[in-house]
């Protein structure tokens, strides 16, 4: 049983952002430090990916462990209540993720998905977008990011 009442579990819900999310906000502070350009949301590409490396052909996605649900994550739990509705929703969301991918790949583009859970680790995730942009443009340069302010 909900703890909320209806009003109060819908303000809640209401909070939940799409886009300019903390773990994307990290992801894109170190991009920027490591003096990688990029765009935000295209709409022309599938699943409007979260940055997108256009001179590395990259597309980078940052999921929530809830909402994608991570495999192995603590964070992608099964609600108590209501259970064949969220079923079914993180269902529809894990096949549609899946789907975008596979049609950014046939169209050419390297996808890199970067999971909340692991965006407290910064080497790791600045080691993750510096593979995938070399891979892509070797004379890209890079930096490494400089400390945090």
């Amino acid at each position: 049983m909900d703890h909320l009442d209806a009003q109060r579990r819908s303000a809640n819900m209401a909070k939940v952002r799409g886009t300019d999310t903390r773990p994307e906000l990290t992801v894109r502070r170190l991009a920027h430090r490591m003096g990688l350009r990029f765009r935000l949301y295209r709409k022309d590409l599938p699943g409007k990916p979260d940055l997108v490396f256009p001179r590395h052909r990259l597309a980078v996605f940052v999921h929530g462990c809830f909402w994608h649900r991570h495999s192995g994550c603590k964070r992608a739990t099964m609600p108590a209540t209501r259970t064949d509705f969220w079923s079914a929703k993180f269902s529809a969301t894990t096949a549609r993720d899946a789907e975008q991918q596979r049609r950014l790949e046939d169209d050419g583009w390297r996808v890199l998905t970067l999971w909340e859970c692991e965006l407290k680790d910064e080497d790791r995730i600045v080691s993750l977008l510096a593979g995938a942009c070399r891979r892509g443009d070797a004379d890209t340069p890079m930096r490494k990011p400089g400390p945090v302010r």
